[in-house]
């Protein structure tokens, strides 16, 4: 599912996501050791199309191999962090970032492929999240070692009010009882409650965010790159050994399935009639959330 649940995106078969339109992310590095990458499609909410995914994964692998750098830190420009992936026609003409075999399930397993592939890297990987973070915004997030939030931030995964999520992390990260309530919902969580859950590390106003993250990113960098790259795997693998990565890659599946449910194809229809904005705007309505406020 993407943001808001359109149908899988496939392979197109024109021009390479990388490089076709550089500014859809932003590099700087803030302080010594610490390279930041920020979304920068702002009037899109961030939208995660292909190029975007491709420039940010390029981007940390890149200071993955720099021997300068220690810490990366993602964060979205704007209003927020990311609504999710794109819906407007923006990945028309582009491929997908990188190859995943194709048949059903292969967008879900594509995109958690890709998330996932953060944990793999040596070195840590920050989140930074203010505004909206949801449905693949929240899966980039999810992907990251380390979130922090700001206290009105919204997690969530509205495209379950029609579909299944592409990325399964709601149990293991949130427990049975919220993730339960956030997949029959489609509601979202606050950075405040995101923290008390166990999905993000800490909260901080808004306006502290950026000196915040960063003050974290600089504690990270003073301990030696092949010291913290051991114990970032520690954590990882045993997750793994709990089954977290199976599980994920089992829910693509399920993704999958629940693009073959009749109303999700009625939702289709009705957004290709109506248009998407209003065919969301009359989903979300009765819960008085997201983009009907």
């Amino acid at each position: 599912m993407s943001n808001y649940g359109d149908t899988a995106p496939v392979a197109a078969t024109g021009q390479s996501a990388l490089g076709s339109n550089p500014d859809v992310v932003l590099v700087d590095e803030p302080a010594p050791h610490i390279r930041r990458f920020t979304l920068n499609r702002p009037e899109k909410r961030n939208a995660l199309s292909h190029q975007v995914r491709a420039e940010l994964m390029h981007g940390l692998r890149s200071a993955d191999q720099d021997p300068t750098i220690r810490v990366m830190i993602v964060r979205g420009a704007g209003t927020c962090f990311s609504a999710g992936y794109e819906l407007g026609g923006g990945n028309e003409g582009i491929d997908m970032p990188h190859y995943t075999a194709e048949g059903e399930g292969q967008w879900p397993r594509h995109v958690t492929e890709t998330w996932m592939s953060i944990w793999d890297l040596a070195k840590p990987v920050i989140a930074q999240v203010h505004g909206y973070c949801l449905a693949g915004g929240s899966e980039l997030a999810t992907g990251c070692d380390l979130v922090y939030v700001a206290h009105d931030a919204k997690m969530g995964y509205p495209a379950v009010r029609f579909g299944v999520p592409d990325m399964h992390f709601h149990a293991w990260m949130l427990g049975m009882r919220a993730a339960m309530e956030m997949m029959v919902t489609g509601d979202s969580i606050s950075g405040d409650e995101a923290v008390r859950l166990g999905w993000a590390n800490r909260a901080f106003p808004e306006a502290d965010l950026d000196a915040e993250v960063l003050a974290v990113a600089q504690r990270v960098a003073l301990i030696p790159t092949d010291i913290v790259s051991l114990n970032k795997r520690t954590v990882h693998r045993a997750m793994d050994a709990m089954g977290m990565r199976a599980a994920i890659r089992q829910g693509t599946e399920l993704c999958a399935l629940g693009t073959k449910a009749v109303t999700f194809a009625e939702f289709i229809d009705h957004s290709k009639e109506k248009g998407l904005t209003k065919a969301l705007q009359e989903r979300d309505a009765p819960f008085g959330d997201y983009r009907t406020k």
